[in-house]
């Protein structure tokens, strides 16, 4: 797959299971609905399902502080984002962005609500920096 589509469907999720935790959860439902609806109308509905009960699941796994739990929720809807991209028309990753901007706003600012990272990187001359949440590969000729 297209690194930037798996680039796009990672940030999705993340941006998809944040909300589920907030009084946004609705928008996010409706947003990812919507998204499936224009590639399987068929299974929109058990889709909405499936996120309802993720929600219950990221509530859970935030009362009891298991950040892993909630990685691997991501983990699961970014494998269903990205598999949707590569179903559906070149043009549904335009209205993928278009949702994240919409739906940008209404995350809340600390990221999952157990804390968050500062980082601060400078480079000078030719330095470089790279910082990364994840993996990071590198390859330079």
């Amino acid at each position: 797959m297209d690194p930037e589509l798996t680039a796009l469907a990672a940030t999705a999720a993340t941006t998809v299971v944040q909300l589920l935790a907030t009084e946004s959860w609705e928008k996010a439902k409706s947003a990812v609905g919507w998204l499936w609806g224009k590639v399987h109308p068929e299974r929109a509905a058990a889709v909405v399902a499936e996120l309802e009960e993720t929600r219950g699941e990221v509530l859970t796994a935030r009362e009891s502080g298991d950040e892993q739990a909630e990685q691997e929720l991501i983990g699961d809807w970014r494998r269903r984002l990205a598999r949707l991209l590569r179903e559906g028309d070149p043009q549904l990753a335009d209205e993928l962005r278009r949702l994240l901007d919409e739906l940008a706003p209404h995350l809340p600012e600390t990221g999952t609500g157990s804390g968050g990272t500062t980082v601060n990187v400078n480079a000078s001359d030719n330095a470089r920096a790279y910082v990364a949440g994840r993996d990071l590969h590198i390859t330079e000729r």
